[in-house]
């Protein structure tokens, strides 16, 4: 029997935008003219064109090379071949990371002297922990889109994992019931919403308690770091668990809260696709009145 092959979808929103046929006619027209340019002048031109800013009024260039590198992977667009071989499609390369000592740990976490979460700023953290996730989490490395924090999980005798916060899904459905607002204010606030994309404590570490104790250790000092880094104060974090592999209880020890589950779409599908897993949805509010500031009836921090 001959397969059927299926035609892309092209997502209705793209970067918290409204994206549709008309946008990839605006990107495909804007690689026709930039034929012989390079990807990062592509989703430069792109971001001028289709009004891709941060909060802070910057071109959203990461966000716009991910989105594009999404595009052209699933058919919708062909980019040119990256020109400084950036390794795109194949597996990532780790270089000369200094990988921890794998012997195992077991103490509790009050025993554990310089717990502290390490602001990932330098190339080589980041080489770090892009590794780490590559090799110890079971959803490996993927580039973050959008503002984003990670950080290093360190104590006095060296690394224990990794967190990462990055852009919030664009539409959930028991997360904005649970927040109450509409597609306008989901539109204009959901960059005040940051996503759990990453959370690896390296196998060989078996300290209890120590992801409820990392997670409340960020959760203090989130707001304030993106703050500084984007000038804008997130007000509510969510995380997706799959269930059939965790039970959240690092989440429910942190005092998040189980609000749903997920319904198995894509990052760029518009219907349900039954091969991904569906997900319990989790929150953390970051300011008392999270829900008045993502309404628009308070001005935010």
């Amino acid at each position: 029997m001959t397969a059927i092959k299926l035609e892309p979808v092209v997502p209705e929103v793209l970067l918290g935008r409204s994206f549709g046929e008309v946008g990839l006619r605006g990107v495909r027209e804007e690689l026709r003219a930039a034929a012989t340019a390079s990807r990062a002048e592509i989703a430069r031109r792109v971001c001028q064109r289709l009004g891709w800013r941060t909060p802070g009024g910057e071109l959203s260039l990461m966000s716009a090379r991910v989105a594009l590198l999404r595009l052209h992977r699933c058919g919708l667009l062909r980019l040119p071949p990256p020109r400084n071989g950036n390794g795109n499609g194949r597996p990532f390369d780790a270089g000369s990371v200094l990988w921890p000592s794998e012997s195992p740990l077991g103490v509790p976490v009050d025993q554990l002297h310089g717990l502290a979460l390490h602001p990932v700023i330098h190339e080589d953290q980041s080489t770090l922990c892009n590794a780490l996730l590559d090799r110890y989490h079971y959803l490996g490395f993927v580039p973050m889109a959008g503002a984003q924090m990670r950080y290093l999980i360190g104590w006095d005798q060296g690394w224990l994992g990794v967190l990462g916060f990055g852009a919030a899904a664009w539409q959930l459905r028991d997360r904005d019931q649970f927040i109450g607002w509409d597609p306008a204010h989901r539109k204009a606030h959901l960059h005040r919403i940051v996503g759990n994309a990453r959370f690896l404590i390296l196998p060989w570490v078996r300290c209890p308690h120590l992801a409820s104790k990392v997670l409340a250790l960020c959760l203090r000092r989130l707001p304030a770091d993106f703050r500084l880094r984007y000038g804008y104060t997130p007000v509510l974090a969510e995380s997706f668990v799959e269930e059939d592999l965790f039970a959240g209880t690092a989440y429910r020890a942190a005092n998040w809260q189980h609000v749903g589950r997920t319904q198995g779409r894509g990052k760029l599908g518009r219907w349900q696709d039954p091969r991904l897993p569906r997900k319990a949805v989790w929150v953390y509010p970051l300011h008392a009145r999270f829900r008045e500031i993502l309404n628009g009836s308070l001005p935010t921090p």
